[in-house]
Order: structure tokens, then C-alpha cells, then sequence
């Protein structure tokens, strides 16, 4: 083999030349999605081995860049990596040196189910749980990053929807490792909420990415929302957003903005309501009156119908009445037509001429007196 035609290179000087290839040729930095199939933190360095399943890499997160970082990986996390490479030349050691590092939705998503599943089984997840929101609230606290969009929305939607409720505004972060600072100020507003008067709370976030969202699917941040002593109220990202805090609370709204329209009435429905309900005493009492007044006037007629007075009128009306067909109806009556009665010796009235016989004595009755006769004789034939 002819070698004088052959670079020729020391151990250090090859190294120096790859070294010098690799910063030539390649990006200053990439992204790079893998898996971390190792982790171990070393003199406040993490180190990671990371794989797509087939092939192996070594990556390291410095120390300064660890303490900046939302998000610090575990073994078998899947992450989405900003960084560039890193070639040391006295080892000839390629490592992948990490400026920025997320988790992917598949990382988030296994800690949503295993924090819910975890939840589920305590019973803190339960729809018999969620308590029923205030009608009518006044004084609501409020969790979200301020200043932000969301923050702005919020507070436009309130004075709009419900102007006498007061906002209790508590800035929280809402993005990274920061359930820590979010549990701290719920356990400040769990402490002190009947001094500040507290019907609810809202915890919201704006939209963004569900990895954005992983902070509320903490175990001890969902744990702490399940036994918060008054209602929970959670508007956090998107509507097709689902994180474990979302489950636990009371009432999940899909965004921010309807969390707010969710928990305060609408004064616009409110003033049509009382309208309403205004329209309908009025139709009430002048029913009530109405029925009352013909209540009263049917009592009275009845009373006036029931007096003493009228019933003796009636009484005497109906005498009169009797009177006069008493009148109709008596001897008297037919005595003054020229008719009269006669009675035998025993005053037994003489109807028929069966009843008499020659000489008996008969009493003759006129309308104005009585004369005594004695038959003669009798005839059966019919007076014409």
C-alpha cells in the first residue's frame, strides 16, 4: 500500500479536523425528538442517553441551562430537544448539548391517564363530587397569568355579563414546572377565603399547546383543587383540551372567557327576568283583585238574598198567596156564587139525595146565615 499519498494525522490532530468538519458542516443547532432512556444528574449536570428505538445518542443539560428550564425529563420520556453538538477533541466524545427541552404529547398524555386513573380510583374524580355554582356570586378569585389575553378577556366578559361581581385577581405562572407556585397560592386563598368574602374560584389559562397544559395534571395541584372548600371553576386552553385539574374541579368551562360566562349571570337575562317576573305580579294582583271583587260582590248578593227582611217579604208574599188560594178554594167562596151546603140533623154535610129521607129536618147553610126545612118529598131526578 502506498501511504505517502495519505493524510497524515496525530490522535489529536484527526480529532481537530472532525472537530472542525462537524462545526463547518452542520447546523448550529436543530430539533430533535427522541426518547430518554437514561437519566442521571451528575455534580448538577443531567446527563441522558437518547434513542428513537434504534439508534443511541448522549446528551447533557448544563447546570445554568437545568435551572432555567420549565421542564426537567425522566426515563422514558419523550421530549422534543432544541440543541446543537458538542465535540470534545482530546476524547473524540459526540454529545448532543441540550438549549431548550419539552415533553411530547405522548409524555403528557401517559401522565394525564396516570394521574386519572390514580384520582378515579380515590373517588376523587366523581361527578357526584362537583358541587352546584353560586346563583348569584359577588366576590370570585380569580388564577390566571396576568398580564395576558385571557386576563383581559376576563375581565371584560365580567363587567359586561355581571358589573357588582368583584374580582379577586391572584397572578399565577401557567406555563412550566411551576405547580409549586400554583399550590402555593391556593393554599394562601384556602386559608383566607371567608375573610375575602369567596363564593368561587377561577383557575385559566390561555390557549396553547396541550404539552403547555402539563402543569394541571399534577397530582398534587389536581389533589389540592379536589379539596378546595369552595367551588372550582377551571378554563384552561382550548375546548378540546382535557387536563386532570379540568376533572376534579366543579365546573369546567372550555376557555377563560367561558368561565366567566359560565359562574356570573347575565345582567341583560337578569333585567328581562325581572321583567318579567314584574309583568307577572302584576297580572297576579289584578287577578287576585278581580276575584276578590267578585268574591265580594257574590257574598254580598248572597247576603242581601239571606237578610231578615227580604226573607219575611218572601214569607209574606208567599202567605198571601196561600191566602188567596185558600180563598179560591173555600165554601165561602162558592156560598157567595149562590151555592149552599146542607146538613142533616146531625150536621153531617148532605151530598147526595141518598142521604136523606121524608121528613128530616136539614139545615140549609147561606153565606149569611142558615134556615131549617123538613123534606117533603123527593125526586130523583136530575134539576135542569
Amino acid at each position: 500500500m502506498n501511504t505517502e499519498t495519505l493524510p497524515n494525522f496525530t490522535v489529536g490532530e484527526l480529532n481537530h479536523s472532525i472537530g472542525n468538519l462537524l462545526s463547518r458542516g452542520f447546523a448550529p443547532r436543530f430539533l430533535l425528538h427522541a426518547s430518554v432512556s437514561k437519566s442521571q444528574l451528575k455534580n448538577g449536570h443531567l446527563w441522558m442517553t437518547l434513542t428513537d428505538g434504534e439508534a443511541n445518542i448522549s446528551g447533557v443539560i448544563w447546570s445554568s441551562c437545568l435551572q432555567k428550564l420549565n421542564f426537567r425529563p425522566t426515563q422514558e420520556d419523550g421530549v422534543e430537544i432544541i440543541g446543537k453538538l458538542n465535540f470534545w477533541e482530546n476524547r473524540a466524545n459526540l454529545v448532543v448539548q441540550v438549549i431548550d427541552i419539552r415533553p411530547t404529547l405522548s409524555t403528557v398524555l401517559r401522565q394525564f391517564e396516570v394521574v386519572r386513573n390514580l384520582l378515579v380510583l380515590e373517588g376523587l374524580i366523581d361527578e357526584k363530587r362537583r358541587r352546584p355554582l353560586p346563583k348569584f356570586p359577588t366576590n370570585i378569585a380569580v388564577l390566571t397569568s396576568v398580564p395576558s389575553s385571557a386576563y383581559a378577556d376576563m375581565l371584560r366578559t365580567a363587567k359586561e355579563r355581571w358589573p357588582i361581581a368583584k374580582l379577586l385577581i391572584f397572578p399565577i405562572p401557567v406555563q412550566g414546572d411551576v405547580s409549586h407556585k400554583i399550590q402555593n397560592t391556593l393554599s394562601y386563598l384556602s386559608k383566607y377565603y371567608s375573610q375575602f368574602g369567596v363564593q368561587a374560584i377561577v383557575l385559566a389559562r390561555g390557549g396553547g399547546s396541550r404539552e403547555d397544559l402539563r402543569v394541571f395534571d399534577d397530582e398534587a395541584l389536581c389533589r389540592q383543587l379536589a379539596g378546595f372548600p369552595v367551588p372550582v371553576v377551571t378554563g384552561l386552553g382550548h375546548e378540546d383540551d382535557l387536563t386532570v385539574a379540568d376533572l376534579v374541579s366543579d365546573h369546567r368551562a372550555a376557555t377563560p372567557t367561558a368561565s366567566i360566562v359560565d359562574l356570573l349571570p347575565s345582567i341583560v337575562i337578569a333585567r328581562d327576568h325581572c321583567v318579567q317576573l314584574r309583568q307577572r305580579c302584576k297580572d297576579y294582583f289584578h287577578w287576585s283583585f278581580q276575584n276578590k271583587r267578585n268574591t265580594i260582590h257574590q257574598l254580598r248578593k248572597e247576603l242581601s238574598l239571606a237578610s231578615p227582611l227580604r226573607i219575611l217579604r218572601r214569607q209574606k208574599n208567599f202567605l198571601s198567596q196561600r191566602r188567596q188560594l185558600l180563598e179560591v178554594l173555600s165554601p165561602l167562596s162558592f156560598l157567595n156564587k149562590g151555592f149552599c151546603i146542607v146538613h142533616n140533623s146531625k150536621n153531617q154535610p148532605i151530598s147526595t139525595i141518598k142521604d136523606i129521607k121524608i121528613d128530616d129536618n136539614l139545615v140549609i147553610q147561606f153565606t149569611d146565615g142558615y134556615a131549617e126545612s123538613i123534606v117533603r118529598s123527593i125526586s130523583h131526578q136530575k134539576y135542569e
